[in-house]
C-alpha cells in the first residue's frame, strides 16, 4: 500500500490542520466562476487570474492550488460536467488517481468536501452508492503489489476526512467499504501473486487461513480424494504438474435465517502453459492470472462473511496447473467427468472449461437455489467485448437483469451474450458427449455452452467470462498497474440486492 490509510466521517465545518489537503468539486454551470470566486474568498486565498482563466477553459477540468500557509498546504480543485459522458465511476476513478499522486507531498490529512447528492441523483441508485464510489476510489488508489521489491519505501500515515451532511449514511458506507475493499484486495493479491509461489496447494492454504478467521468452513479435496470422487476432468488437466491439483470448497452459513443458498464456482488455473497445445511466450505472461475467477469467488465469500450477509454461500474452486510432461493429457483424449459425461479433448489450451465441468457438477450436487461461475475462460470474449466488460451467459432473465444492474452500479460491467440452443451443435463430438472446442466463430458462447452440459438443468445458472476486465488494463486509474479483482464488488452488490 502507498499509505497506512484511515478514512473518517468528519463534521460539516472544516477544521484544517497543518500539512493537509483539501479536495473541492465544482459543477460546471453558468455560475461556475462565481462559485469558484466565493470559495477562495471564503478561505481568504487569492486565486491568480491566469489559473482561474485556465480552469474556466473548456479543455481544462482541474488544478492544484498551493497555498503559502500550512492550512491547507494544497487544494485540489476538480470541475464536473454533468452531461451524457458523466458516469457513476467518476469519483471512484478520480480518487484512485489522486491517492498515488500524494505519495511525495508529505501530507498527513486530506479533507474531502462532498458535493450535494441532489445534483447527482440521476446517476446513482441512492445516496449510499454515491458516497461509496468515493470511498472505494480512495481505497483502490492506495493499492499496490510490491511484496517482491527490495527498495520499498516506508509506508506513511494518511487520514481522509469526508465532510458530508448525513453522518449516519456516511459512517455506514465507510464501514461497508472498509470490509468490502479488504476482500477485493485479498482477491487482487492472489491474482497478482506469481505462479511460482501460488501453487494450487498454496491457493487452498491461503483461502483456508483467511476465511477460517471469519467463520467460513473450508475443505480441500486433495488428489487422492479427487480420484475417489471420479473428478477425472480436474485430474486430467492437472496431471502434468509437479504441483498436484485440488478442489477448494468453502461454506459460509450465517447465524440468521437465510434468504437464499447460492453456489459460486471459480476457475482456479494457477498457471496455464496451454499444455501440449503450448501457448507462445507472449501469451503465457499473464497466465498467473488464469485463476482470477477462483480468486473472485474467495474474495466474494470473504466480503459476504465480513458483512454478515443473510445468504448461504457455497464456494467451489478447482485449483490446477496446466503444464507439460509425459503425463500430459492430449488432444484426442476422452475424459470421463465426475457427472459421467464424456469430453473429447480437441485442445489442451481449452482447459478451464474442463476443470469447471467437475466443479459445476459438484456445485449442482449441493442443491443451491442458483449457481454463478466466474472464469477467465476465453480470449474470444476479450475479442468481442475488449477489456471493458465481462460476458454474461445465462438462460435466466431475472438473474441476468439483476447482475446487469449490479454491473452498472459498481462499474464492473457485464454484457449479456446470446446463448441460444443452436450453439450446442457447434460442440458436438462423434466419439464423446461433448467436445471441449468448437469452430473458430462464437468461441466465448460455445465455451459457455460446454459448461451448461455439467449444470443441473433444474438450477438457475449464469456464467461470467471475465477474461478481459480481470487482467490489468488502461481503462481506469485503478486497473492500470495490477490485475483487478473484478467480480467481488459486482457480486456483493448483487447479493445485497437479494
Amino acid at each position: 500500500m502507498y499509505f497506512n490509510l484511515k478514512i473518517n466521517a468528519a463534521k460539516d465545518e472544516l477544521n484544517l490542520k497543518p500539512d493537509s489537503a483539501l479536495v473541492k468539486f465544482f459543477i460546471d454551470t453558468d455560475k461556475l466562476e462565481k462559485n469558484v470566486d466565493e470559495f477562495f474568498l471564503s478561505l481568504n486565498y487569492p486565486l491568480g487570474k491566469v489559473q482561474k482563466k485556465n480552469f474556466m477553459d473548456k479543455k481544462s477540468d482541474e488544478f492544484a492550488y498551493y497555498s503559502q500557509t500550512n492550512e491547507p498546504s494544497v487544494i485540489f480543485v476538480k470541475k464536473i460536467k454533468l452531461d451524457k459522458h458523466f458516469s457513476s465511476d467518476f469519483f471512484r476513478n478520480y480518487f484512485a488517481g489522486l491517492v498515488p499522486s500524494l505519495k511525495k507531498k508529505n501530507l498527513k490529512a486530506v479533507h474531502v468536501v462532498v458535493p450535494l447528492f441532489s445534483e447527482f441523483k440521476n446517476y446513482f441508485e441512492n445516496e449510499g452508492q454515491f458516497l461509496q464510489t468515493m470511498l472505494e476510489g480512495i481505497h483502490l488508489g492506495n493499492y499496490t503489489f510490491d511484496h517482491y521489491k527490495s527498495d520499498k519505501e516506508t509506508t506513511a500515515e494518511l487520514s481522509f476526512f469526508i465532510h458530508y451532511t448525513d453522518q449516519r449514511v456516511l459512517k455506514n458506507r465507510i464501514e461497508v467499504s472498509d470490509k468490502l475493499m479488504s476482500a477485493v484486495f485479498f482477491s487482487r493479491d492472489l491474482v497478482n501473486e506469481p505462479a511460482v509461489t501460488l501453487t494450487p496447494t498454496e491457493l487452498a492454504a491461503r483461502a483456508k487461513k483467511e476465511l477460517a478467521k471469519i467463520g467460513v468452513k473450508v475443505t480441500v479435496f486433495n488428489k487422492a480424494e479427487l480420484k475417489k470422487k471420479k473428478m477425472n476432468a480436474i485430474l486430467a488437466v492437472g496431471g502434468a504438474s509437479d504441483n498436484p491439483p485440488c478442489l477448494i470448497t468453502m461454506h459460509y452459513k450465517p447465524n440468521v435465517k437465510t434468504k437464499k443458498k447460492i453456489a459460486l464456482v471459480g476457475k482456479g488455473v494457477c498457471y496455464d502453459s496451454g499444455g501440449l497445445s503450448l501457448k507462445p511466450t507472449s501469451s503465457m505472461l499473464e497466465m498467473k492470472a488464469d485463476m482470477a475467477g477462483g480468486a473472485a469467488v474467495i474474495g466474494i465469500i470473504k466480503a459476504a462473511a465480513m458483512l454478515k450477509l443473510p445468504i448461504e454461500i457455497i464456494g467451489v474452486v478447482p485449483a490446477v496447473e496446466n503444464m507439460v510432461n509425459g503425463s500430459s493429457y492430449k488432444p484426442g483424449d476422452v475424459v470421463i467427468a465426475a457427472s459421467g459425461k464424456s469430453i473429447e479433448v480437441k485442445d489442451t489450451d481449452a482447459e478451464g472449461r474442463i476443470v469447471l465441468a467437475d466443479a459445476l457438477h459438484y456445485a449442482s450436487q449441493q442443491k443451491p437455489d442458483e449457481i454463478i461461475d466466474f472464469a477467465t475462460l476465453t480470449g474470444a470474449c476479450v475479442v468481442a467485448l475488449g477489456e471493458i466488460a465481462a460476458g454474461l451467459f445465462t438462460q435466466n432473465d431475472q438473474i441476468a437483469d439483476d447482475l446487469l444492474n449490479s454491473g452498472k452500479q459498481t462499474f464492473e460491467r457485464l454484457w449479456r451474450m446470446p446463448f441460444w440452443r443452436d450453439y450446442n451443435d457447434m460442440i458436438k463430438s462423434e466419439i464423446a458427449d461433448v467436445s471441449n472446442l468448437g469452430p473458430r466463430w462464437g468461441g466465448a458462447i460455445t465455451a459457455g455452452k460446454f459448461l451448461e452440459h455439467f449444470v443441473d438443468e433444474k438450477i438457475p445458472w449464469a456464467h461470467i467470462d471475465l477474461a478481459g476486465p480481470a487482467i490489468k488494463h488502461k481503462l481506469n486509474n485503478y486497473t492500470e498497474k495490477y490485475d483487478t479483482g473484478f467480480g467481488v464488488r459486482l457480486m456483493i452488490d448483487y447479493l445485497l440486492s437479494i
